[in-house]
């Protein structure tokens, strides 16, 4: 599969569906065994193509790298929802469609996404992750991700650890 990012760009609204099968797959992927079955079907039941079109339309920012005319992944980014923490940008979400994986196309997108926050005056990047999505941690520690604090999410009455990462 030839894996060279002609563009990175941000969404239309046409790029909801494909936004919304990126986002099914990535996050099966993802969370499946760590999220309960139930609450990760109804999370994905509520982000489909219309969820996207609406977050598009309100000018939610989303980078998608596109690699030939086949979208391989998205960013959503923006402020810093965490006013505790000193960066003020932050990469909301970064999922790569599964076959993608593993082939620099996370690391572009990253790349955009930090570079867009940059050039609004956000400085300092912030990534939050499961502790359990054991690929996503290895990739934001190869990103040079740094290990900045810690909270929680819960699920069914399940408690998951998540990990803040921090740029400069």
């Amino acid at each position: 599969m030839k894996t060279h990012v002609t563009e990175i760009r941000r969404a239309a609204p046409a790029d909801a569906v494909t936004i919304s099968a990126i986002h099914m797959a990535a996050w099966k992927g993802a969370y499946s065994g760590i999220i309960p079955h139930k609450t990760l079907n109804t999370m994905l039941e509520r982000r489909g193509p219309e969820w996207w079109r609406r977050a598009i339309m309100r000018s939610t920012q989303i980078l998608l790298a596109d690699v030939g005319g086949i979208v391989a992944g998205y960013a959503t980014l923006g402020p810093n929802r965490a006013r505790q923490l000193p960066q003020r940008g932050e990469i909301y979400e970064l999922y790569v469609r599964p076959e993608y994986q593993g082939t620099g196309i996370g690391s572009r997108l990253m790349a955009a996404a930090r570079q867009n926050l940059a050039g609004q005056g956000l400085k300092g990047t912030v990534v939050w992750a499961l502790e359990d999505n054991e690929l996503a941690i290895a990739f934001y520690i190869g990103a040079g991700g740094r290990d900045i604090a810690e909270g929680v999410e819960c699920f069914e009455g399940r408690t998951l650890r998540k990990v803040a990462f921090a740029w400069s």
